[in-house]
């Protein structure tokens, strides 16, 4: 289990600030969609305006970083754009879910999902990247899974909304490390897949009711999902093509520990059943977290010895 390794050109530093980056704007998100929520959006209309917003501002990344012949090179590889649809079709799982339930009250259950997720990484990156898993890396996946059957028996059902955060999201990492498509381009390329549904759903909204247009401060608020949605996306893809897959669920700790202060700030019941998921996830990250730093350490001690600078 390593934690990290040489970016392509360069030093791994710029990779891992990235990563912290997307993982503690994510970590805010639930907090805005509250906001959202209470201003009097639906779940779907933030949705849709994530989605309407984040257009523009991908375009914006991928003019400032001259790509825009990439953005056209990849709609005349069929391939490519394959899996660009499927990583599509991923992320707006990941959205949809992740939306309605801190708009519905589960916000403890989505942080779940998060806390799942760099675990059902480290495993993915295992039987797909060739990453080892040592034993202190299979107790914290052990432990992860002890978690979930808890919050299993704390809901009375399989933690569907947890699942459903985790998985997509592995799924979009493993696509998105694997395409073969900058972290802009790709960005671009998912947004104008949704583009089109998002702004008729918007434009229908509009015309029934939706919050959008009534307001200044409102439109401002619903807005501004656009940024915190492209800006850690970009830093994400970015990130995730220079990490190994198992560092990558390192960081991601940081997202699901906001979410879960948010939910209690919010009022959420925690149940001493639920709490003690918790603590074997909590656990389980913890254990992960020891084996990547210890990983890390020999690492950089073997550096040292054979003359070589540390990343």
């Amino acid at each position: 289990m390593s934690l990290a390794v040489a970016a392509p050109g360069g030093s791994t530093r710029p990779a891992l600030a990235a990563g912290i980056g997307c993982y503690v704007l994510w970590g805010f998100v639930p907090a805005l969609f509250i906001t959202m929520g209470r201003a009097g959006a639906t779940p779907w209309e933030i949705l849709a305006q994530r989605i309407i917003w984040s257009a523009p501002l991908a375009l914006l990344l991928v003019v400032l970083a001259r790509q825009l012949p990439e953005v056209w090179a990849i709609f005349t590889r069929p391939k490519v754009l394959g899996w660009l649809a499927l990583s599509t079709v991923m992320i707006s799982i990941n959205w949809t879910v992740f939306v309605w339930a801190v708009n519905n009250g589960h916000n403890l259950e989505a942080s779940l999902g998060y806390y799942i997720n760099p675990l059902l990484n480290m495993a993915v990156g295992a039987a797909l990247f060739r990453e080892r898993i040592d034993r202190i890396g299979a107790a914290a996946i052990a432990l992860a899974v002890m978690g979930v059957l808890l919050q299993a028996v704390a809901l009375g059902h399989p933690p569907l909304i947890s699942l459903a955060v985790a998985g997509a999201f592995c799924a979009y990492g493993v696509i998105r490390k694997r395409v073969d498509a900058s972290a802009q381009a790709g960005l671009l390329v998912e947004c104008l897949f949704l583009f089109p549904i998002g702004l008729a759903y918007a434009g229908w909204l509009h015309a029934h009711g939706g919050l959008f247009g009534r307001a200044v401060t409102s439109s401002l608020l619903l807005a501004t999902a656009g940024p915190m949605t492209v800006v850690p996306l970009a830093l994400f893809a970015w990130a995730a093509r220079r990490l190994p897959f198992s560092t990558v669920g390192f960081l991601q700790f940081i997202v699901p520990t906001l979410g879960f202060a948010t939910g209690l700030e919010t009022g959420e019941k925690l149940t001493p059943l639920t709490g003690l998921s918790f603590v074997f996830i909590w656990i389980g990250a913890l254990v992960f977290m020891f084996g990547a730093w210890r990983a890390g350490r020999r690492r950089r001690v073997a550096q040292l010895a054979t003359g070589q600078s540390p990343a």
